[in-house]
């Protein structure tokens, strides 16, 4: 069986607003890598390789890339980087394999989410095991603070997921639809403000995997030049206090809003 092109590919992987969707897609996703995607989305789908199988490929390498920052120095910082950009690339190309199949799944949707909350916990708790200097690299003994700053940037980054994913428990169990995007505007005025406020400054993305995976990256190299982890457990600390303060805004502007009614 012969490939699929690019151009018979893209209406059905990617129809009508899968690119637009203000809370579904990726910056990332949207600028380069669904057109990387697609190139080796033709390659997959007439073989053996199923969507799940995709999305257990991409758990492993989030998952790989919080374990590989316990590497020291630029090394780990590079590998992590690069293994978060195979894993949007894998989030990407699982679901346009099973678009392509008409293989979508309720199973296919489960498994993506729990991906996307081990994974971005597993970047975040890597990278407070590498502030706290686990193998002594820079002091006799690991500074176990930075850790538990690290696990608690990786717990806000999953209750903000799990914000949003129990308002459609809890509409379900109410016996309503799913929510739609227009019904996340609050009803005041001053949070509607604030709302915007934070989306502009993409302020809630900064735990997600692709923007935390550049930032550590970045303060790796400002490591290297002055031969300490100061800008790493700084990241971390600043990572933490995002992460804690998004969580209490994220909550109050989903219980302000009509997303609950």
């Amino acid at each position: 069986m012969s490939k699929p092109s690019v151009a018979e590919l893209r209406p059905v992987v990617h129809p009508a607003g899968v690119k637009d969707r203000r809370s579904g897609e990726h910056w990332a996703g949207r600028l380069y890598m669904r057109e990387i995607s697609l190139r080796w989305t033709r390659h997959l789908v007439n073989t053996r390789v199923t969507p799940n199988q995709l999305t257990y490929l991409m758990v492993v390498a989030g998952v790989a890339a919080g374990a590989a920052l316990l590497i020291p120095g630029l090394t780990g910082a590079v590998l992590a980087a690069l293994l978060i950009q195979l894993y949007l690339l894998l989030d990407c190309v699982d679901g346009e394999v099973a678009r392509w199949r008409g293989q979508t799944s309720i199973t296919g949707v489960y498994l993506d989410r729990v991906g996307h909350y081990l994974s971005e916990a597993a970047l975040l708790v890597g990278f407070g095991m590498r502030a706290a200097d686990l193998f002594g690299q820079h002091e006799e003994s690991a500074n176990w603070l930075w850790a538990f700053l690290g696990a608690l940037a990786a717990l806000g980054a999953i209750l903000i997921k799990a914000e949003t994913d129990l308002v459609d428990v809890a509409r379900a169990r109410s016996g309503l639809p799913a929510v739609k995007d227009e019904a996340a505007t609050p009803r005041s005025s001053g949070l509607a403000l604030a709302r915007r406020a934070a989306a502009a400054l993409k302020f809630h993305r900064l735990v997600g995997g692709v923007e935390a995976s550049l930032l550590i990256l970045v303060v790796a190299v400002a490591d290297v030049v002055g031969g300490e982890l100061f800008f790493t457990r700084l990241g971390v600390a600043f990572l933490a206090a995002v992460a804690v303060l998004q969580t209490l805004l994220h909550l109050v502007s989903i219980l302000a809003s009509s997303r609950l009614r």
